[in-house]
């Protein structure tokens, strides 16, 4: 048995949520943070067969894409602010950062 925990933009989280539903796979999801742009991200804890480990990361890399997105750079440290005007730029977010941990035993009660 196996423990997936993935990290995906809350953008994707629904979705992702949805499709692994669809394939009969339970999920638990958690709010985290942090990142390059420090935003919401969504962790969901996902238990599964080591048989079923591939078809959860395909369902996991089809519903969280790349994408480009503008964000305005940090005014730089002990300069003047005020005459600082920050010019948009484009980066890269979203997919996602998969852990996959054995599990050593699986209780419910």
């Amino acid at each position: 048995m196996k423990l997936i925990l993935a990290i995906v933009q809350d953008k994707d989280s629904n979705r992702l949520s949805d499709a692994l539903s669809e394939e009969n796979f339970k999920s638990t999801k958690l709010s985290s943070s942090g990142g390059f742009l420090k935003e919401g991200n969504t962790t969901l804890m996902i238990g599964c067969d080591d048989d079923n480990v591939d078809r959860a990361l395909e369902i996991i890399k089809d519903n969280c894409s790349y994408r480009e997105q503008m964000v305005a750079p940090i005014s730089p440290m002990g300069g003047n602010a005020d005459s600082y005007i920050p010019k948009p730029v484009k980066v890269e977010v979203g997919g996602a950062t998969v852990f996959v941990l054995p599990v050593d035993a699986f209780h419910q009660f």
